[in-house]
């Protein structure tokens, strides 16, 4: 099997090739990125890359149509990650999370790709109602990604067919180790603080609910999307990736953290204003859909995780919201740099 993930190199692609390569060790795997956050490196062992049986640098907005040839799955990871990017590069997301999506996807029906999977998000349901969302809940996109992932899911779904099989994966909120690790994610920051400060400070009132899913869980779920069969949902299905169990208000994770790291305090920010970025998940399709390849990690498991993770790079950075491991200081970085136009392009030429 062949299989091109784009935009591998960054949070989940790491994990995402070693899951792929253990359960399809004779498969070929191309890794298409642009490179942004190839250097955010948070790991002592082989470069992230090493399962990658072909590397290409290169935009999704300038996608070359024959890296597509007897491709069998496409694995399409390539976007602008979060709320803070989408909001300062509004019009670069839909760009990159939607445009560039369906345009990968119109050359990878043409190339005859099997299984085309996309990384969406249950960010699109807004707004938190009385009861937890299921597939067809309406949607209530608040911001520029959650808008992106909802145009793209619309276009996608014009583009299924019996040959070319198309899920998406809305994933709850990432959580979990990588060796390309993201401190921007409501977990990965209580647990960064937890370690190197004691401290755990809440930027909302705590009240939000969100529903989380580790990392190794959302590549097990894209290793089941990458191979899907017809017969299992149809030529289109759009499917909540996590479980049940993991909906919990933000206050409840510190409180979690608190509880399994000793001496840990923790401060909400009880004026801040009201976050609607607030809702429960149901996830009963998948468990139907899947199940093999349901989650395997509970809250408690992903805090030990990311603390054991954390403790074995001898991780120390009371400043990590200033890092390069916070993706928008990344970007912005290399903007002060001169080495990333306000399009989001590289200025050297031959880097792009």
């Amino acid at each position: 099997m062949k299989i091109l993930i784009t935009g591998n190199m960054g949070y989940i692609g790491p994990i995402l090739v070693n899951q792929l390569k253990r359960v399809y060790p004779d498969s070929t795997i191309i890794g298409f990125d642009i490179g942004f956050f190839a250097q955010c490196i948070t790991s002592k062992g082989a470069f992230p890359e090493v399962n990658v049986d072909q590397q290409i640098f290169g935009d999704v907005r300038n996608f070359p149509e024959n890296l597509l040839e007897g491709v069998d799955t496409v694995i399409n990871l390539a976007a602008i990650s979060n709320d803070p990017m989408g909001k300062k590069f509004e019009e670069i997301t839909l760009d990159i999370n939607y445009r560039s999506c369906i345009n990968l996807a119109k050359m990878a029906k043409k190339a005859r790709v099997r299984n085309f999977v996309f990384a969406s998000s249950c960010s699109m349901y807004g707004a938190a109602d009385d009861f937890p969302k299921t597939e067809d809940a309406s949607l209530n996109p608040l911001t520029a990604y959650a808008r992106s992932k909802v145009l793209s899911e619309n276009d996608l779904q014009g583009l299924a067919s019996d040959d070319f099989i198309v899920t998406c994966l809305r994933f709850s909120t990432a959580c979990g180790f990588s060796s390309r690790l993201r401190l921007d994610l409501v977990l990965n920051d209580f647990v960064a603080g937890a370690i190197t400060s004691g401290e755990i400070s809440i930027l909302s009132d705590g009240t939000p609910w969100r529903a989380m899913v580790h990392v190794k869980d959302m590549a097990r779920a894209m290793e089941w999307a990458s191979t899907r069969k017809l017969s299992n949902g149809g030529s289109f299905t759009a499917v909540n990736i996590g479980t049940n169990i993991w909906n919990h208000q933000v206050k409840t994770m510190a409180l979690t953290v608190q509880q399994l790291i000793p001496n840990i305090s923790v401060t909400i920010n009880k004026d801040a204003p009201s976050d609607k970025r607030s809702y429960k998940v149901n996830f009963e399709k998948f468990e139907k859909m899947a199940p093999n390849h349901q989650p395997q990690y509970d809250l408690e498991k992903a805090i030990k995780d990311l603390e054991s993770g954390l403790k074995n790079i001898g991780f120390s950075n009371q400043e990590f919201r200033n890092s390069n491991l916070i993706r928008l200081k990344v970007l912005n970085d290399f903007q002060e740099q001169g080495l990333l136009n306000e399009s989001l392009n590289w200025t050297n030429k031959s880097l792009q």
